[in-house]
């Protein structure tokens, strides 16, 4: 069962843009992924045009450009954010906009209204710019959208599949409870594992997210071979945010070898 990665930038958010690129070739990573939220500027203050041909010359796709945060607490202010984004990600040719619910406690229980009502404004904004958003449903118990139904559910209402797909992401489908896997809606699927075996589920953070080893808790094997075999065909990207895998002097080591368990894994379930 042959599988594609990617690379998210939080996998190793201390690299240059271009270092990123050059450690996805190395990988042989089909993309990256870019984000707004590190401690550098984005693309270390660099044009996009010029990640644009950074990316083009090395054959590198840009996956996708993080994020519009809280974007269903929708706004002026943050419909401006968003205009923002889409324009840099044109730019730059990625080919997605990473849409984040807002994390804190607010809007639970409304999920689909507040979907609504951000879709309404960002959808023109996306399809005029030929654009995907990314809508990723966050696994938190204080999260403002935390099921994949919810996010589906109105994606479909609004007739929005050609431009709104969604995030399965292994770490936070597990702390929502599982469920569908909604394949045919999947944009991009990222992956990260957690080996600790301290925290239940429900006490489980982002810190605690790893690469993915045969210590996982998260069944990202089985995640994988599911949404494979239910008809994904995009990437996986890997977004660990533990501090643990950031200070890795190796990378590159590190990430060839959570590709070996992975890629081994699905062999053996394949047979």
């Amino acid at each position: 069962m042959p599988v594609t990665f990617g690379i998210n930038h939080m996998t190793a958010p201390g690299m240059r843009y271009d270092a990123l690129l050059d450690l996805a070739v190395t990988m042989g990573a089909v993309g990256v992924e870019f984000r707004n939220d590190l401690s550098t500027p984005l693309f270390d203050g660099h044009a996009p045009a010029l990640v644009a041909d950074a990316a083009r010359s090395r054959g590198i796709r840009i996956l996708a450009l993080a994020e519009v945060k809280a974007f269903n607490d929708y706004s002026p202010a943050k419909a401006a954010e968003a205009a923002a984004l889409i324009a840099t990600a044109k730019a730059c040719g990625a080919e997605a906009v990473s849409l984040i619910p807002r994390n804190d406690g607010w809007g639970v229980g409304d999920a689909r209204d507040n979907l609504r009502r951000a879709l309404d404004g960002l959808l023109p904004m996306l399809r005029g710019a030929g654009m995907t958003g990314l809508v990723e449903p966050l696994g938190f118990a204080i999260s403002s959208l935390r099921s994949k139904a919810d996010a589906v559910a109105v994606i479909t209402e609004m007739d929005a599949g050609d431009t709104i797909r969604i995030v399965h992401d292994t770490f936070h489908h597990t702390l929502a409870g599982g469920g569908p896997l909604y394949a045919e809606h999947t944009g991009l699927v990222h992956i990260s594992g957690v080996t600790d075996p301290a925290p239940g589920i429900d006490d489980m953070t982002d810190a605690h997210r790893v690469l993915v080893d045969e210590g996982d808790r998260l069944g990202n094997l089985q995640q994988i071979s599911a949404l494979k075999l239910d008809g994904y065909t995009g990437p996986f990207s890997f977004e660990p945010f533990s501090p643990q895998v950031h200070a890795l002097a190796n990378p590159a080591s590190a990430l060839a070898a959570s590709m070996k368990f992975i890629t081994n894994g699905l062999s053996r379930q394949a047979a």
